[in-house]
């Protein structure tokens, strides 16, 4: 992508190191009352914690925190929810990979969940991960039914058909090929509404005033903009090793992606544009955005 965007700050790894170390305590199996009735399911439970643990930057939950933490709220506070987001991007993953989605055997530089444990496994994994997102939202996040209603309506509509499962079918369909607007569309609720979901949920437990309200939605549409045009760039531009999946899926699938609309170089002049559109909204924004800064940055400069 050129010269990479000097990064204002490093990567929130306090948060990362937040997250990481919540999801790596979950068990799934918690000694409730009829937890004896699940015994036999640990190849299951092995599936999905392959899956949830293979590494990566986490941006979603780190999102999730560092708006909280924007806010001036105590990152640990949303750590239950920012987690069930993981679980439930995590969940849509394991799906998209399936031979009957998007056929991909390479996930995080490793063999992906169906090709390890099958198809029927894989499919399994994905469905109790969600329910586990729920659960965690249900069962472990503080504040109150008000926030965790207002969490689940938030995460629910990033999920279903208005959210990534609704993006998925029409990406499965071939929408987006007819214009920019069109591909836009598709990718706002493939990609875009669980990116905003991470933002909003912050915004649930925050309750800032409207307009605050609107500035924090802005950025996260923005970035969920930047994300996917990036994400389009690199399937075409760096390694299979550096990217640690499959490149050039898209365009064997025959799907519309920005560059394929665009060209490579009007791709890369559109995410430096939504980048600094990011950084522009930020800026209206007061608070400790230096984590949200680095995020920005490091989605545009990114290469995995």
């Amino acid at each position: 992508m050129g010269q990479p965007t000097q990064e204002r700050t490093t990567y929130p790894d306090h948060l990362r190191d937040l997250i990481e170390g919540y999801l790596e305590s979950l068990r799934f199996l918690r000694g409730d009352p009829g937890d004896e009735q699940a015994a036999g399911t640990e190849g299951l439970i092995e599936a999905m914690r392959y899956s949830l643990l293979a590494g990566g930057k986490r941006i979603r939950p780190v999102l999730a925190l560092a708006t909280a933490e924007s806010l001036g709220r105590d990152p640990q506070e949303l750590l239950p929810t920012a987690a069930a987001i993981e679980l439930t991007h995590t969940y849509s993953l394991i799906h998209d990979d399936l031979p009957a989605m998007d056929d991909d055997e390479l996930r995080r530089g490793r063999p992906t969940c169906h090709v390890v444990y099958g198809e029927d496994t894989a499919i399994l994994a994905g469905d109790a991960l969600f329910a586990e997102a729920v659960r965690l939202i249900c069962d472990e996040q503080g504040s109150g039914p008000r926030v965790q209603l207002g969490m689940l309506t938030e995460l629910s509509r990033a999920a279903g058909v208005p959210g990534m499962v609704g993006g998925q079918y029409l990406d499965l369909q071939g929408e987006g090929h007819d214009s920019i607007g069109a591909l836009r569309r598709v990718h706002s609720l493939k990609t875009g509404r669980l990116i905003a979901c991470a933002v909003r949920c912050a915004l649930v437990l925050a309750e800032p005033d409207p307009e605050t309200w609107g500035h924090y939605d802005r950025f996260a549409q923005k970035l969920a903009l930047l994300f996917q045009i990036v994400d389009d760039i690199l399937d075409v531009e760096v390694t299979e090793d550096e990217l640690g999946k499959m490149i050039g899926a898209d365009e064997r699938a025959g799907k519309a992606t920005y560059v394929s609309l665009l060209g490579i170089d009007e791709a890369r002049a559109r995410a430096e544009h939504a980048h600094a559109e990011v950084i522009t909204t930020l800026n209206l924004i007061d608070g400790p955005n230096d984590a949200l800064l680095a995020l920005a940055d490091l989605t545009l400069s990114r290469r995995s």
